[in-house]
């Protein structure tokens, strides 16, 4: 619970980096941004969408540490460790955040540009520079290796652990409360996922910045709604 209160409270900030913004342009009709309120906003869409893979992450750890280790749970998942495990995925959020923004700062622009989304988009706003960009790239596919395939690769391997630690196990019940306890964060998991690499796959594909943008509703407004939702029903 300690870990899925501060799931609930990113994925809060996580939708209010963009959605505000979203209903006052449809409402005013008017859709300009400025260059200070843009940098800002993609700020803290990165810095809140990185610590939401974290703390998924960090979730995962937490399955397979009661579901593998079951009588050394408490002793492994020690409030001391939640805390950190926490403070860890934040400080590494804020600085890859920050560093993405203060590579796009060194960027040239021309003026009144026309961004082909509906929120101020990292890679959208770097291919719309008048500068080299090539720094920026490698520096957005590195972290998308390091920040969102690293964690990925440990929930699969978390979930594999699992997966055969249920299979050993010889009641039928035991296997049902196992499968249960992690039903929710999977679903969580397989949503976040799946709508982040169904966007990306997708507009690499198309090249279609209105099918991108369109997409990219999935993971922005639809999974963090459906997040509470989901462990209103586990609970």
């Amino acid at each position: 619970y300690f870990f899925l209160s501060n799931l609930s409270l990113v994925d809060i900030c996580f939708t209010s980096t963009t959605i505000p913004k979203m209903l006052v342009n449809i409402q005013t009709q008017s859709k300009a941004i400025t260059y200070a309120g843009c940098i800002t906003q993609m700020y803290f869409f990165i810095l809140f969408g990185v610590l939401d893979n974290f703390l998924l992450t960090v979730m995962a750890y937490d399955r397979f540490a009661a579901i593998c280790h079951p009588l050394q749970y408490t002793v492994i998942m020690n409030p001391r460790l939640c805390g950190l495990l926490v403070l860890v995925s934040f400080i590494i959020s804020a600085l890859d955040s920050l560093l993405q923004c203060l590579m796009v700062l060194r960027l040239s622009f021309c003026t009144d540009l026309e961004i082909p989304h509906f929120f101020c988009e990292l890679n959208q706003v770097t291919q719309l520079a008048c500068s080299d960009v090539f720094l920026n790239d490698m520096m957005i596919y590195f972290s998308a290796v390091l920040l969102a395939g690293g964690p990925l690769a440990w929930i699969l391997y978390s979930y594999s652990k699992i997966v055969s630690s249920i299979g050993a196990m010889l009641s039928a019940q035991g296997k049902y409360k196992a499968f249960s306890t992690c039903a929710s964060h999977l679903s969580v998991v397989s949503l976040f996922y799946g709508t982040i690499l169904g966007v990306y796959l997708s507009s690499s594909g198309t090249h279609s910045s209105q099918s991108s943008a369109t997409a990219s509703v999935m993971y922005t407004v639809v999974t963090p709604m459906l997040n509470p939702i989901i462990y209103t029903l586990r609970n």
